[in-house]
């Protein structure tokens, strides 16, 4: 079926209805498409013959960018990232996480005084030990 508007202004009722697009078949090869007026049943034998409504007019524009909300910023620079998740002493592992300072269970989104930021990105593969040859 193709992207057509469903919307057609019917010349055989003469009502703005809907359209159903019906594939039309040459054997086991679709050669086209016929539209029926859901209305009368009216058939039109290609799109090109099928009286579609023109399009909606477009919504008024009230509203400028200008009047749109700006974002929220709850937290500065300096306050982001600064949770367990983020910290270089936080320990993951499939049945717990911990702080390796304090040995304690944390969660990610935890706040600690102890804080510091890892170095490296949080999901970088560790580099391969070296291998004796």
């Amino acid at each position: 079926m193709t992207k057509q508007p469903i919307e057609i202004q019917c010349a055989a009722c003469g009502k703005l209805t809907l359209a159903r697009a019906e594939p039309l078949y040459d054997g086991f090869k679709k050669t086209g498409e016929a539209f029926i007026c859901t209305g009368c049943g009216a058939r039109y034998a290609s799109a090109a013959e099928t009286p579609f409504a023109s399009a909606a007019p477009a919504r008024p524009h009230i509203f400028s960018d200008a009047d749109k909300p700006r974002p929220l910023s709850i937290f500065s620079d300096d306050e982001r990232q600064r949770s367990c998740g983020w910290c270089r002493h936080f320990v993951v592992n499939p049945f717990s996480q911990r702080c390796g300072l304090s040995n304690k269970a944390t969660e990610a989104t935890d706040l600690c005084a102890r804080f510091e930021k890892k170095t490296s990105a949080p999901d970088a593969d560790p580099p391969p030990p070296p291998r004796n040859v």
